[in-house]
């Protein structure tokens, strides 16, 4: 009898070699799948964003203006159907700001070809509303600028549309 045929009749050695294999294998499809499906939330130029992002963020916290916005959102929100939203501003001092522009931007964290902005039109002075429709259900984040003076401030919030 020769021993070359017995070390593939151990039980042991059989066990280790299809772990083995089984562990190569579940490695591949994760390859596999990490390579063709979306790649999410990454950007062409993410190192470059994130440069100008950590550079000009100390010096928007310096002149940060003590303004407050107000945003009122719809309580349910439907895919393809126009939503209203309002933003009221103030100054820290509780006076009506009257900023230059204002501007709604809705990104969707699963796919960025989907993200876009609104310009929101003032219906007082200090009060703005813009009429928003979103193409797809889901989580979306909701991003309203204001800019005055070349002074930029912001608010963010996270919404669900529904189907």
């Amino acid at each position: 009898m020769s021993k070359s045929g017995s070390l593939f009749k151990n039980p042991t050695l059989v066990i280790w070699g299809a772990l083995l294999a089984a562990f190569f294998a579940a490695n591949g499809v994760f390859i596999y799948l990490a390579m063709s499906s979306n790649p999410g939330l990454v950007v062409d130029n993410y190192y470059e964003r994130g440069q100008d992002y950590e550079k000009h963020m100390l010096q928007r916290r310096a002149n940060a203006p003590d303004w407050q916005l107000e945003l009122t959102v719809a309580d349910r929100i439907k895919r393809a159907t126009p939503a209203i939203f309002e933003l009221v501003t103030r100054s820290g001092g509780h006076e009506v700001l009257n900023p230059d522009k204002v501007t709604v931007f809705a990104y969707r964290p699963t796919d960025a070809k989907y993200d876009f902005a609104t310009p929101m039109t003032a219906l007082s002075s200090g009060s703005y509303r813009a009429e928003v429709t979103f193409p797809l259900p889901g989580n979306w984040d909701l991003l309203v600028t204001v800019e005055k003076d070349g002074i930029e401030h912001s608010a963010a919030r996270r919404i669900q549309v529904a189907d």
